[in-house]
């Protein structure tokens, strides 16, 4: 927040806004509540529990049809179930995001197959699956499958996934339990807990010390719990295995206990004890609904994106933030699907990210400078009198003297005024006069200097707002063609024959709860086109006062609208601009006909000279887009 010193003004308002700018202002603000606090939601022992209880209600007796592993660390396994159709299983021992779960996409796989692959069709072609189990709560899932060898003699092995992060893998294993493969090798090396190399013995490595939840006696629940002093929510999932940050502060919340008291808390009196039973009948009853495989897969969604996602039920979050799932596979394959889109152009837009900030470090400094330059020139009036005291009074100066006084017939007051004991009197006044001149040029030049950084500033932070709103590749596109267009970016001409055109980018449709189209600009193009070629005279623009944000049209035949779509227009508008991690952003709105465009203006600028105002809260969770 403090990096641009709070350069949150806007690149669409009259030049006398801009003035107003301080750029001494740091805006921080800060939500303390579970709703806004954020965890990377892991692949947690109960997501594991839900997916391996639906790979057992579906996959029991099933055959193994197709293996196929498309990435180096990824299996696609295609298995024949019991009532004659198809099932396609996603094993991913990704780093970053290690997965398991039914999928309805496949992916090609690469011409020659991998080892590994090539092992397991050996073994496991046409192999039925026996039975599906989780040690624990462990991230762990084993797929036992038995098949007939070379020699016609059945044969039992196991297909272990093990999904920890860094230490995923996906490992081949006897009867015997020695490893056959796996598709990551790690040495002694790489790890001294444990080898996984073909012909070493298979274990799951020592959990921390913690303790399997599924089998807890409160007695031991409660001893454990108050074993370290740790807040409350951190003593839960650093004391048992396979829970994650996330579920136990939600754990907390359904308890009705504040997750960051510390443990001393439960002990110090029949509150903080009666507090400790609440938190283990919590407790309890979650590891009982894993136990009864009765879950709830639910995604949370704040203003349309996918923040979170469970496979029990969440109570810290209003209903209507939830959306729930028939299947953990498919809240799986949903969540993922959209978190890469927003993920991937993110990633993409990296550059792009990174000549905006760069430009605007630079013009922050010089914007710095130029205020400086121009506090020096305040200076020039006393130059200009005292040139022309000098001339009015000089004829009495002594030669060699280093001063004179003189009344200032300005102010009616007495001044001294340093002289150049060297020079002559009229020197020394056209020496004022000479610096007069010089700061007035440069207060002039500077002036100019500061609007042309001013509206630069503006330009890049809308810029910048725009790449925080991308949505497709079009619309990077659009912003990358427009740091070209103004020398950000240089061109570069290719031959684009037989390349495929892009769709083009369109602004983003919401249907007011009123049943008005709203329409919001994605960029400065789009922003251009949507408040000048598209909106009406009688039709309404909303736009964030004083910072970089989207145009906001709301379509009107008569240029009336109820107050309730003022207000939703309002927190679109919020909600796309920079402030929108504020609390509330004042919104300015005004009918389309009364905002213009200056000649020769950048794209998405423009000038109002007078408007309405309204407070709006950044939050369009209850909104409905259309997606075309």
């Amino acid at each position: 927040a403090g990096k641009y010193c709070g350069l949150y003004f806007k690149s669409h308002v009259t030049v006398s806004a801009l003035n107003t700018y301080n750029h001494t202002t740091i805006r921080i603000y800060y939500h303390q509540n579970l709703k806004t606090q954020e965890y990377n939601m892991a692949f947690d022992g109960i997501t594991v529990a839900a997916v391996a209880a639906e790979l057992k209600k579906d996959l029991l007796n099933s055959r193994i049809y197709k293996i196929a592993q498309p990435e180096s660390d990824e299996l696609i396994i295609t298995l024949k179930t019991t009532d004659g159709g198809q099932k396609r299983l996603l094993l991913s021992a990704d780093a970053s995001l290690p997965l398991t779960y039914f999928t309805s996409q496949n992916k090609p796989s690469p011409m020659t197959a991998p080892s590994f692959t090539m092992l397991l069709r050996k073994h496991l072609q046409n192999g039925r699956i026996t039975g599906i189990t989780q040690p624990g709560l462990e991230r762990i899932i084993e797929l036992h499958v038995e098949h007939y060898n070379d020699m016609g003699d059945l044969c039992h092995k196991r297909l272990i996934i093990e999904l920890m992060g860094k230490h995923s893998n996906i490992i081949f294993v006897n009867e015997d339990n020695k490893i056959i493969d796996s598709i990551k090798h790690i040495s002694g090396m790489v790890s001294s807990v444990r080898e996984v190399l073909p012909g070493r013995d298979y274990f799951i490595p020592e959990t921390q010390d913690k303790a399997d939840p599924l089998t807890v006696t409160k007695e031991t629940f409660c001893k454990r719990f108050l074993s370290k002093a740790l807040p409350a929510h951190k003593a839960i999932y650093c004391n048992f295995t396979g829970l994650s940050p996330f579920f136990a502060q939600e754990l907390c919340y359904e308890a009705g206990v504040d997750g960051d008291l510390p443990t001393e808390y439960f002990t110090a009196s029949s509150e903080g004890q009666n507090a400790l039973t609440r938190l283990y009948d919590a407790f309890s009853a979650s590891m009982q609904r894993i136990k009864d495989a009765d879950f709830a897969p639910v995604i949370v969604y704040e203003n349309g994106r996918p923040v979170e996602f469970s496979a029990l039920p969440l109570l810290s979050y209003p209903k209507e933030e939830c959306t729930s799932f028939s299947s953990i596979s498919e809240l799986l394959e949903h969540y993922y699907a959209e978190k890469n889109t927003y993920t991937r152009i993110r990633q993409r837009s990296v550059d792009l990210r990174k000549i905006v900030q760069t430009i605007l470090e630079r013009d922050v400094k010089k914007y710095d400078l130029q205020l400086h330059q121009m506090k020096d020139t305040e200076k020039k009036d006393k130059y200009k009198v005292y040139g022309e005291l000098i001339n009015t009074y000089g004829y009495h100066v002594a030669p060699g003297s280093r001063s004179m006084e003189a009344l200032n017939y300005y102010t009616n007051e007495m001044i001294t005024i340093p002289l150049d004991p060297q020079l002559t009197p009229i020197e020394n006044s056209k020496k004022y006069f000479d610096k007069y001149g010089k700061l007035k040029r440069t207060e002039e030049a500077v002036t100019e200097q500061i609007t042309d950084t001013e509206s630069e500033i503006s330009h890049l932070e809308s810029i910048s707002n725009a790449l925080d709103i991308a949505r497709s590749e079009s619309d990077l596109s659009q912003i990358k063609e427009e740091l070209t267009e103004y020398g950000y970016i240089k061109r570069h001409y290719t031959n684009k024959k037989g390349q495929k055109a892009q769709p083009k980018s369109k602004p983003l449709h919401y249907i007011s709860s009123d049943g008005f189209d709203i329409y919001v600009g994605k960029n400065n193009f789009q922003n251009d086109e949507l408040t000048f070629k598209f909106a009406t005279g009688n039709d309404w623009w909303f736009h964030a006062k004083k910072m970089a944000g989207s145009h906001v049209i709301v379509r009107t035949k008569d240029g009336e609208l109820p107050d309730r779509t003022f207000e939703e227009a309002g927190r679109l508008a919020a909600w796309y601009s920079k402030g929108h991690s504020a609390p509330k952003v004042e919104i300015d709105y005004i009918q389309k006909k009364h905002v213009k465009k200056p000649a020769g203006a950048k794209p998405g600028f423009v000038v109002y000279y007078t408007n309405y105002s309204l407070m709006a809260s950044p939050d369009i969770s209850d909104l409905k887009e259309v997606t075309e």
